[in-house]
């Protein structure tokens, strides 16, 4: 589903780039868990994927759209859902942020969107404010937006960032049934504990470079030397173990 070969990337005016060398695949429905400090490369690595810049060098395909060149049809494609959800809402109530998902004109617009609200435990919030919604609340919102256009590939920038830990499991099981549905997902997080359990591969950035790749249990024992801990089941020798 997803190739990245010898991708590389550079901001504009930038004296370093922020990605360099990249090379992984991703089989189609599986999730993988993209990590690394902050500052790694994990969020331009996402934008690429999602269409909103193209490689300075290198190229990245998903679902034989090619890039450099087809931006336009990965953002068709793709689904990022940013790390702070207030930069991505845009509706003035719950209801406004979702039905602007829909083409004008689509009939089974609200149906879909109520659908979906329901889905994610939002249907009494349905003529709310967005600004009266909690944190995990509007995160939630992003999610099932995101997922309203039906993406064949769904990108997470550190999804689990400041939510209590309710929200957390409540992510889990939508990340769970996405996966039991072949949605091909792509996960930037900095602590692995909530997700691992769900990750098929893992890859490591550090410095904008790619460090490590590969199934969990083969990456795990040798994250620590860029800065990222290992999971508490892992570090008291009971592998990887559904998080609770």
């Amino acid at each position: 589903m997803i190739t990245l070969s010898s991708l590389s990337f550079s901001y504009p005016g930038a004296r370093a780039p922020s990605l360099r060398d990249i090379d992984f695949h991703v089989p189609e429905g599986s999730l993988l868990c993209l990590c690394g400090v902050n500052g790694s490369g994990k969020s331009s690595l996402l934008s690429l994927l999602a269409g909103l810049y193209a490689p300075t060098s290198g190229s990245l395909s998903v679902s034989g759209i090619q890039s450099p060149g087809s931006e336009d049809k990965l953002r068709n494609l793709s689904a990022l859902v940013l790390q702070d959800a207030d930069l991505q809402i845009i509706g003035s109530t719950v209801a406004e942020d979702m039905l602007l998902a829909f083409p004008q004109g689509l009939e089974a617009a609200e149906e879909s969107a109520r659908d979906m609200a329901a889905r994610f435990g939002l249907a009494d919030q349905w003529d709310a404010p967005v600004h009266t919604l909690s944190y995990g609340q509007k995160r939630k919102l992003c999610l099932a937006v995101a997922l309203l256009g039906s993406p064949g590939l769904l990108l997470l920038d550190e999804p689990f960032s400041g939510l209590d830990y309710p929200a957390i499991r409540e992510l889990r099981g939508i990340l769970a049934a996405n996966r039991g549905l072949r949605l091909t997902q792509i996960i930037s997080v900095h602590d692995l504990e909530p997700v691992i359990d769900l990750a098929d591969q893992m890859v490591v950035l550090h410095h904008g470079a790619q460090v490590m790749q590969g199934a969990p249990q083969e990456v795990l024992d040798g994250i620590t030397a860029y800065g990222v801990r290992q999971p508490c089941s892992w570090q008291r020798g009971f592998g990887i173990t559904p998080w609770e």
